[in-house]
C-alpha cells in the first residue's frame, strides 16, 4: 500500500502543474464536439507518458540522457516545436465560433502534437528521472511494479480529467471568447517555456 499511494502522490505532484502538455489536452477536450473526438491527444499523451515512466524506473532514460549530444538535440528540438505550437494556439483563437472546424486538430495532427510536446520536452524527461525513477529505487520487486502503475495510472486518469473539463468550458462558451482568451493565454505560456528552454541550450552550449 506505501509504494501504492507514494507512486499515486508522487505522479499527481509531478502533472499537475500547467505545462504544455496539459494545455494541449485541456485545449483539445474543449475545442471538440464530443469528448471521444479529443481520444488521439489523450491515449497518445498517456502512453508517451507510460513509456517515459517505464524507462524511468527501468533506469534505461538515464542512460540516455547522459549522451550529450542527445540532450543538446532534445533541447534544441523542444525550443523550435515549442516555438511552432505557441504560434499554432495563438492563430487557431476562435473568432466566431468555439468548435468552427478550422479550429480542431484533426486525429493525425493531435497524435503528432501530444507526442511531440511529452517526448521533445528535455524538464518532462528529467523530471521523470530525477523523480519518479530516483524514488522507484526504494522499492524492489513487486512493490516496484505497484509503484511504477501507480503512477501511469494517475496519468492516464488526468488527463481524461482535462479532456472532460475543457470539453465542458467549451459547451458552455458558446461565443467562443473564453476559448480564445485561453488560446492566447496558452501559447504565451508555451513561448515562455520556449525561451527558457532556449536559455537552458544556450548555458548547455556556451
Amino acid at each position: 500500500m506505501e509504494a501504492l499511494f507514494h507512486g499515486m502522490l508522487l505522479a499527481f505532484g509531478l502533472i499537475l502543474p500547467l505545462g504544455v502538455q496539459n494545455v494541449f489536452i485541456f485545449n483539445q477536450g474543449a475545442t471538440h464536439h464530443k469528448f471521444t473526438n479529443a481520444l488521439p491527444a489523450i491515449i497518445t499523451a498517456g502512453v508517451c507518458d507510460t513509456i517515459l515512466i517505464y524507462l524511468a524506473v527501468a533506469g534505461v532514460s538515464v542512460i540516455v540522457f547522459s549522451l550529450e549530444g542527445l540532450k543538446v538535440f532534445l533541447f534544441l528540438a523542444g525550443f523550435f516545436f515549442l516555438a511552432y505550437m505557441g504560434w499554432v494556439m495563438w492563430k487557431s483563437t476562435p473568432e466566431i465560433n468555439a468548435y468552427s472546424d478550422q479550429n480542431r486538430f484533426s486525429a493525425r495532427r493531435q497524435v503528432t502534437f501530444a507526442a511531440s510536446v511529452s517526448l521533445l520536452n528535455p524538464h518532462a524527461i528529467m523530471d521523470t528521472i530525477g523523480v519518479i525513477g530516483t524514488s522507484s529505487l526504494a522499492y524492489t520487486g513487486y512493490e516496484k511494479w505497484v509503484f511504477t502503475v501507480a503512477c501511469i495510472m494517475i496519468s492516464w486518469i488526468w488527463f481524461f480529467f482535462l479532456a472532460v473539463i475543457g470539453g465542458k468550458i467549451g459547451q458552455i462558451d458558446n461565443n467562443g471568447r473564453f476559448l480564445g482568451r485561453m488560446n492566447q493565454v496558452s501559447a504565451i505560456i508555451i513561448w515562455i517555456m520556449a525561451i527558457y528552454m532556449g536559455y537552458q541550450l544556450y548555458l548547455l552550449v556556451k
